[in-house]
């Protein structure tokens, strides 16, 4: 999944359904006049593509990767015949819509009531529990494109938490120096979605323990530059 790379358009019809393996994608809607603004972004802890599954085959946002990654993929009609079955893949992917509809809704919820200094800690705590690292490599426009506010509040608000020894910022990069401050400065809204997130996933972890116990088990023995589609 390349950095920028659009998985899908607002009305386009969603033909698969994004398993991600690494990287983020970016959920958004684009107004009339064509301002970008996020509500939710998604790692290795979802899908892309719900719409899929949940009737309607299409969506009115668009998903673009917002850091480059990899992801496997399923043709939609693969997955009817696992609908008509109470089994595993139908309960975990309801599961995680139901999260993702929690992040939505806290998201809507930070944007009015929360500071940018607040929800700029958030944004960024997010993105971070979907990388390997402390660090990404996104300019401070882009930032402000996906908060729906002006660069210049951005810029001031990253310089706040700078002096504060929070982060660590160049031109395109984000380093995070005090992720422990960094969660205090945020809205409890992060923490909310993490629990949810975190929940959805702990009945899986036992099971994910054992397949990192042997390696030649797992589904991710793939290459990891590899992009299925099926």
């Amino acid at each position: 999944m390349p950095l920028g790379w659009t998985i899908h358009d607002a009305g386009d019809r969603e033909r698969y359904l994004y398993f991600i393996t690494a990287g983020i994608v970016s959920r958004f809607y684009v107004t009339a006049g064509g301002a970008p603004a996020e509500f939710a972004v998604t790692g290795n802890e979802g899908v892309i593509g719900i719409a899929a599954f949940l009737g309607g085959g299409s969506t009115t946002s668009r998903a673009a990767v917002l850091s480059p990654g990899y992801s496997y993929r399923l043709r939609a009609v693969r997955l009817q015949h696992e609908f008509e079955h109470d089994g595993p893949l139908p309960r975990l992917l309801l599961r995680y819509t139901r999260a993702l509809i929690a992040q939505i809704g806290l998201i809507s919820a930070c944007t009015r009531h929360h500071t940018l200094e607040q929800r700029l800690c958030r944004w960024i705590l997010c993105c971070l529990d979907r990388l390997p690292t402390n660090e990404m490599a996104l300019t401070q426009e882009l930032i402000a494109e996906m908060l729906g506010v002006r660069r210049v509040g951005v810029t001031n608000a990253v310089g706040r938490l700078q002096n504060a020894g929070l982060l660590h910022c160049s031109r395109g990069h984000i380093a995070v120096a005090d992720r422990p401050n960094l969660e205090a400065h945020a809205c409890d809204c992060y923490a909310v979605v993490k629990r949810e997130y975190d929940g959805l996933l702990a009945d899986y972890r036992p099971a994910e323990a054992r397949s990192r116990a042997h390696p030649d088990t797992r589904v991710h023995a793939f290459p990891q530059q590899s992009v299925v589609c099926v």
